[in-house]
Parts: C-alpha cells; structure tokens; sequence
C-alpha cells in the first residue's frame, strides 16, 4: 500500500509532467486590447477656389493642385492679379502610426448665378493617400485636396459665381 506522503509525492510530479505537456502558448498573458483610436477631420477658411478665368469658344478645364497651383487647358484663360485661388485645406488629427486613406466623392456639379453649371473633378491630396501619422493626436497635420474644373464656352457657362461641396472620406487602416 502507498502512504499518504508518497501519493502526494507523485501527484505532484504527474500535475508537472501534465503542465509540461500543454501548449506554452496557453500560459501567455494577454494583455488588454488598446481602446479604439478615433481620428477626426475639420475643414478650415481655406476653401478649394479657382479664381477668376475667361472661358473661350471652346472651353476647357482649370485645375488647383494640392499645393495650390492653379493651371488651364483649352480655351481658358487665367486671370492672376486681384484674383485668389487655392487648394481646400481640412486639418486632421490621428494618433501617432495611424494609417490614414482618403477616399474621394464623386464629381459634383457646380451651380452658377445667375445661370450655368460645371463639372468638378476631386484631385490629389498632399499628403497623398495613404499615408501614416507621425504626430501625437494634439498636432493637426494639414490635408490639401485639388480639383480640376470643365469650363464650357460661354454660353453654357457665363460670367458668374459657381458653388457647391464636395466630400472626401477619411479611414483608418
């Protein structure tokens, strides 16, 4: 018969062997999934604006680039002194190593008074998408978006003010 003493002994050393043979992964802690990290984008005074152009005969296209460059194809003629013209400017703000993509909404379609309608095209973005957060969530990081506009002749699209909005979406990767 075994004793009470040598019965422990061997438990022991069975419950050892047992633990031994388990995976090590079942003894990993894990440690607390981090909290969501949300990012938010706000727009500023900077508004996308193409200035002022004439638009000849055969009409054409005026584009802004992210960096505020502003250019014309076809029959489009760039008026420079007195006019403003600028890429839209949104501030976002992400915890540092987000990854961040910008999805673009579709051409919209500007109304002018006192008549005529163009196209607006949602261009590049600086910084180009997509691209990582390297600030602390504090620290805005500036997002510039361009835009190409199709300017008809005349007749379709007279001497005016044109406007409307566009919408661009930001998602965290």
């Amino acid at each position: 018969m075994m004793t009470l003493k040598r019965l422990r002994y061997i438990s022991k050393w069975l419950i050892v062997i047992l633990l031994s043979l388990l995976p090590a992964g079942m003894f990993k802690l894990e440690a607390q999934e981090p909290p969501p990290r949300p990012i938010r984008i706000t727009p500023t005074a900077q508004i996308l604006s193409f200035g002022a152009f004439y638009n000849g005969a055969g009409g054409g296209t005026v584009t802004i680039d992210p960096y505020g460059v502003r250019t014309s194809t076809g029959d489009v003629v760039l008026l420079g002194l007195g006019y403003s013209y600028s890429s839209a400017m949104f501030e976002v703000h992400a915890h540092r190593g987000t990854v961040i993509s910008i999805l673009k909404g579709p051409d919209i379609l500007l109304s002018g008074v006192p008549s005529g309608s163009m196209n607006l095209h949602i261009g590049n973005t600086d910084p180009n998408s997509p691209f990582v957060s390297n600030v602390n969530f504090n620290i805005a990081i500036p997002l510039y978006v361009g835009g190409t506009l199709t300017v008809g002749p005349p007749g379709a699209n007279p001497p005016g003010n044109y406007s409307g909005s566009f919408y661009i979406t930001i998602v965290k990767e």
